[in-house]
């Protein structure tokens, strides 16, 4: 289910990733993210387009300030199709820090990808 309760949730997942991974990757050093919004259209977000597609287009507000725009491409792994045509929850469906390549952040073209489970 995609909502606002799963925004804040994939918030804080990036914000704790972001943070293991500027470590090592000196060009997001003093990122972190201060907010994730929903699709603006809708329809982007139905079963059908989310089944079809296997991913969903978002809005991420990240960077040094937390407030650069940075388009944040939502994938749908297996678990994560099943929960959502079923209405179900999907927080246990986003990795953490510790699982790597769930999380990519391009700094030039502003762009993320989160792979969900």
């Amino acid at each position: 289910m995609l909502d606002q309760i799963f925004c804040e949730h994939i918030e804080w997942k990036i914000g704790e990733t972001l943070e293991v991974l500027r470590r090592t990757d000196d060009r997001l050093k003093g990122f972190w993210c201060d907010g994730v919004l929903l699709p603006d259209i809708e329809s982007t977000c139905s079963k059908k387009q989310i089944n079809d597609k296997r991913y969903v287009i978002m809005k991420a507000f990240t960077g040094k300030t937390g407030q650069e725009e940075y388009q944040l491409t939502l994938v749908f792994g297996k678990k994560a199709l099943s929960r959502y045509a079923r209405d179900l929850r999907l927080e246990e469906c986003v990795l953490g820090p510790e699982d790597s390549g769930w999380l990519e952040v391009d700094t030039v073209k502003k762009k993320m990808v989160l792979q969900l489970a």
